[in-house]
């Protein structure tokens, strides 16, 4: 395996591993093992990252990747991305010209009589699915070679060797053979953990050389797809915090698991899931999670999802023990190698909001997007600062900063945060007050900052400013924001108000922007992160923009 640990070109920033999911890279060539539940790339703008763009947006040197191949989304196994110039020109030829080789393991429990045989057909799309017809109606030509590998009971494990890359086609071959794969709810498959098909084996010739490469990976069609994204995504090493279950994203309509280190906290929506009070028991699939998942010092807690957080008392509106160890009073995890203080008795937040994690870690690397850097000579306001999570990847990255919030508490939280990670405080600012009237403070005394953060509660009120609701008023804060960034200077706004459209978020800032005279040189959206799953029944909720003004 040749993996390169690299920094951002030109500047001494923190170097991360490559994610789980990359078994192989080198200046050419990217191999990956995608996880099931995870898009080749996004569908459709606003429903977050597929496998391209969350790889395409991580490191620098991904910057110029190349899609060659396309996998579905349940299917999981192995893909190659170009890297350079040359291998986008030599891995098209190759799959072109079916120099490609390419092996699946699928799974069926259906009776199969044959031990190796070839289904021929022209495919064409009906509606969300593929149908198999006679070569002479038309189509496009799909042939698929099987062969038997072994019978277990009721189940079959077979290879399937596509000759050509239709969409779909080895599991309408498999269906129209009378063995449709397990977990294929469109093609008629037994109900399970997930889709039993994965991309084995993959041989080509590099493009720098010509040798031929191969690479294997075995398939786990026991672990359920949610558990197998994650794997795919998080280093525990590096990083031991994340969304378990994203609600009905996750297939757990109302319910949201999160794992802190070896802790685990569960948020049910009683809304949607019924009521959580004291004595109501946990859903089966909750317990049954941590149980399976649980050390040896682990400890379980839960809580209610509020809409009215403000006018409960923190004892009421905090995590629950449930089972299990209990947290100390300060908890230590880490996140892309950073470590952060978390509290289960500080009230309803925990002290970090996981779903900012690859924000944070653009300010920890510098990295944006490709060709949007930030340079580390930027200095760093950021704004409703809670615990300084932002402040303190950006000074790991080597920025000055200055943390503003309306709370000393979580000010001297962050303290604590920078000093768990070796950070020197002192030469920071932490700034205690109200947003709105500290920037028209900071913009009379004429400064002037790199980089700017916004990620505002959905709803404030001021007795000076009035109401502040993201839906209606972001436009304000962004050109509150705007009095303190220099030309050519970075802006970062996000927020988590459900019922703003990405589309009318845009818009907002956009025009604000507009209307101050400013114009947007460079803009790169990023939705939420992948353990947040989006879909019909869970839409996303968060927004993000990074936006290069002047």
């Amino acid at each position: 395996m040749e993996i390169h640990l690299s920094t951002v070109v030109g500047e001494n920033r923190p170097s991360l591993r490559p994610p789980p999911c990359v078994i192989y890279e080198d200046d050419d060539l990217l191999v990956v093992n995608k996880p099931p539940g995870l898009n080749t790339h996004a569908p459709a703008p606003y429903v977050g990252d597929g496998l391209f763009e969350w790889l395409r947006n991580r490191e620098p040197r991904w910057a110029a990747l190349g899609i060659a191949h396309r996998l579905d989304k349940e299917t999981s196994g192995l893909m190659v991305f170009g890297v350079s110039a040359r291998a986008h020109k030599a891995l098209s030829l190759q799959f072109e010209g079916r120099k490609v080789g390419k092996r699946y393991f699928c799974i069926t429990d259906r009776p199969i009589d044959r031990n190796e045989f070839t289904v021929v057909s022209a495919l064409v799309r009906a509606g969300d699915r593929y149908v198999g017809r006679p070569l002479a109606v038309g189509g496009l030509r799909a042939e698929t070679r099987f062969r038997v590998l072994r019978r277990a009971g009721s189940q079959t494990w077979l290879e399937a060797e596509p000759i050509t890359g239709r969409t779909h086609q080895i599991r309408v071959h498999a269906s129209e053979s009378g063995f449709p794969l397990m977990g294929d709810r469109l093609y008629g498959g037994t109900e399970a953990e997930r889709l039993g098909l994965h991309s084995s084996c993959l041989s080509l010739e590099h493009p720098a050389d010509g040798r031929r490469c191969e690479w294997t990976v075995d398939a786990d069609f026991s672990r359920p797809t949610a558990d197998a994204l994650r794997d795919a995504l998080f280093d525990p090493c590096e990083t031991n915090a994340w969304r378990v279950r994203h609600g009905a994203g996750d297939g757990h309509a109302g319910g949201y698991l999160d794992r802190w280190g070896e802790f685990w906290l569960v948020q049910i929506d009683p809304a949607i899931a019924g009521s959580l009070l004291p004595h109501t028991p946990l859903p089966v699939w909750v317990l049954e999670l941590f149980r399976r998942h649980r050390s040896a010092e682990a400890g379980l807690y839960r809580k209610r999802l509020r809409r009215d957080v403000g006018a409960t008392a923190p004892e009421d509106a905090g995590p629950e023990w449930v089972e299990g160890d209990r947290a100390p009073d300060a908890l230590r995890i880490r996140e892309n190698g950073v470590q952060y203080e978390l509290s289960f008795r500080s009230g309803y937040s925990v002290g970090l909001f996981l779903d900012q994690r690859e924000n944070r870690r653009r300010l920890l690397t510098g990295h944006v997007a490709p060709d949007f850097a930030i340079s580390r000579e930027a200095e760093v306001l950021n704004t409703f600062a809670y615990t300084c999570a932002f402040s303190v990847c950006a000074a790991l990255g080597g920025h000055r900063t200055t943390s503003l919030d309306l709370s000393r508490k979580y000010l001297d939280w962050g303290r604590r945060n920078f000093a768990l990670n070796d950070l020197d405080p002192s030469p920071h600012d932490f700034i205690f007050g109200d947003t709105f009237e500290w920037l028209q403070r900071l913009a009379r005394k004429q400064r002037k900052f790199g980089v700017v953060l916004l990620d505002p509660p959905t709803f404030s009120r001021s007795r000076e400013r009035g109401d502040f609701r993201a839906e209606h008023d972001y436009g304000r804060l962004v050109t509150a924001a705007l009095s303190v960034l220099e030309p050519g200077g970075v802006l970062l706004a996000s927020t988590n108000a459900a019922r703003l459209a990405p589309e009318d978020f845009l818009e907002q800032v956009r025009l604000a922007i507009a209307e101050a005279g400013w114009r947007i040189f460079r803009e790169h959206y990023a939705p939420q992160p992948i353990d947040f799953p989006v879909t019909r029944d869970e839409p996303a909720y968060l927004k993000t923009v990074w936006l290069r003004i002047g």
